[in-house]
């Protein structure tokens, strides 16, 4: 493949990049509106992600451009499987921390007693962008990522956050009972929570796709 493939591959590759920041940058503004309790906050994360579906749309139409004008062999067919892949991985992302944003902001007004399973959730916050984090490092630096090795780390703190979100789940579960008056309140913060949990189960994902890529073999998601 020539010159201007690779310029394309590279500049799809950089609109991905930008996309991954700019849901970094708002995960992590929903932790420290959740820290400080600041609906402002919250409210500029669901700002910063607003055209986040416009954005993925823009990419998937460079792909498929790419796909029409070059006609890519098997190894640049993979790269280009996986562009289209992540871009719908890193949308239900920030989808998820926008929904996250706004329900976090709600919950804060709804009577339930958050204070308690605070230091959990920041905890399970934080995985969720170090996942993210590893990502965007690796594909930032996508000639020297060792991709099996970032797969692992990402894996890694998608198991720490799959145990966290145990926990909290058993916790809310316990508050339910006690106040059952707000029972439905308790089952919407733990959806909100759930929001934090996909996250780095299509952090995996996105390891994977990136694996599958460089590697071949079989595209297998986490589900």
């Amino acid at each position: 493949m020539g010159t201007k493939y690779h310029e394309r591959i590279n500049f799809i590759k950089d609109k991905l990049s930008l996309l991954l920041k700019d849901i970094i940058a708002a995960d992590e503004l929903s932790l420290e509106a959740f820290k400080s309790d600041d609906a402002n906050k919250f409210k500029e994360v669901e700002t910063l992600l607003a055209k986040i579906g416009l954005i993925g749309d823009e990419i998937d139409n460079e792909v498929i451009k790419t796909f029409a004008l070059f006609g890519p062999e098997a190894n640049e067919l993979r790269f280009l499987i996986t562009f289209l892949k992540m871009t719908n991985e890193l949308i239900s992302i920030g989808g998820g921390v926008k929904k996250y944003a706004r329900r976090m902001s709600e919950h804060s007004k709804s009577g339930c007693t958050i204070e308690p399973f605070k230091p959990s959730i920041l905890l399970l916050h934080k995985s969720s962008i170090n996942a993210l984090k590893y990502i965007l490092e690796c594909f930032t630096n996508i000639q020297e990522c060792n991709y099996e090795d970032n797969y692992r780390k990402v894996l890694v703190e998608e198991s720490m956050n799959d145990d966290l979100f145990s926990v909290l789940e058993k916790e809310i579960l316990n508050k339910i009972i006690d106040e059952k008056e707000l029972s439905i309140e308790y089952v919407k913060v733990l959806g909100s929570l759930r929001k934090l949990e996909r996250s780095c189960d299509r952090s995996v994902n996105i390891a994977n796709l990136m694996m599958y890529a460089k590697l071949g073999g079989e595209i297998k998601f986490f589900q």
